[in-house]
């Protein structure tokens, strides 16, 4: 069995977890803002059809973004549920503790960069 954080290590993570969720809550709402889309008068716009074309794909690469950003807050409260459990930083995978340098990185990390190389292979 995996050895544990100390809980010193454990409120350090959970305090940059926190930030970094309200960070990516404040970059999804941004990007609604500059949504082409989110403007009342897109729809009864006559633009030419190139406008249209560049507004799709400026709403479309926003969307992709906003799905991006949304996948990292899912990954940070499922941290937050490991952290609550004592299971916090131990690999998914294979259950041995994920290095602290690899959470300092990446403080959602689900996997050890050794079981994260495998799944992306």
């Amino acid at each position: 069995m995996a050895k544990r954080f100390s809980k010193t290590f454990i409120k350090n993570k959970k305090e940059s977890l926190l930030k970094d969720r309200a960070e990516t809550i404040r970059q999804i709402e941004e990007l609604k803002k500059d949504d082409p889309f989110a403007n009342p008068d897109h729809a009864s716009d006559n633009a030419a059809i190139d406008t249209d074309v560049r507004e799709q794909v400026g709403h479309d690469t926003i969307q992709a973004q906003i799905k991006s950003l949304n996948r990292k807050i899912n990954f940070i409260d499922r941290a937050f549920e490991k952290m609550i459990k004592s299971k916090y930083g131990i690999c998914e995978r294979c259950g041995n503790q994920i290095p602290s340098k690899r959470l300092d990185l990446i403080p959602e990390a689900k996997y050890c960069i050794n079981c994260e190389q495998d799944l992306i292979q």
